[in-house]
């Protein structure tokens, strides 16, 4: 498995901008699949972005044109940048991890990842 530790999360205005980090403190696995995902209070949860270890990524759709998740190789860091923030994306974010065998969109969309964050609050006010 693979220990991980969000940080960066907090309140901000609407349109205002975060960026969310998550430190791989060690690996099991040759191949990762890193993700962030989301939930909100009462809510399902929800995948945001995933990244492989090349750097392919993917994306919500309704959230591509303002997140961007980058990763870091050498520090093992994973990023998630979120720009024009709106109150609806106030959630728990989570950075999850796991071997990467069938890609990035079966990983946030299908997969259940083994290896979990404790999670970064983020909450957007109007």
């Amino acid at each position: 498995q693979v220990q991980l530790v969000e940080s960066g999360g907090g309140s901000v205005q609407a349109g205002g901008s975060l960026r969310l980090s998550c430190v791989a403190a060690a690996y099991t696995y040759s191949s990762v699949c890193m993700a962030w995902f989301r939930q909100a209070p009462g809510k399902e949860r929800e995948g945001v972005a995933a990244i492989d270890s090349d750097g392919t990524a993917t994306y919500a759709d309704s959230l591509k044109d303002r997140f961007t998740i980058s990763k870091d190789n050498a520090k093992n860091v994973l990023y998630l940048q979120m720009d024009s923030l709106r109150p609806s994306d106030t959630a728990m974010y989570y950075c999850a991890a796991d071997e990467c065998s069938f890609g990035v969109g079966y990983f946030v969309n299908e997969a259940r990842p083994r290896s979990w964050g404790q999670g970064t609050q983020v909450t957007v006010s109007y």
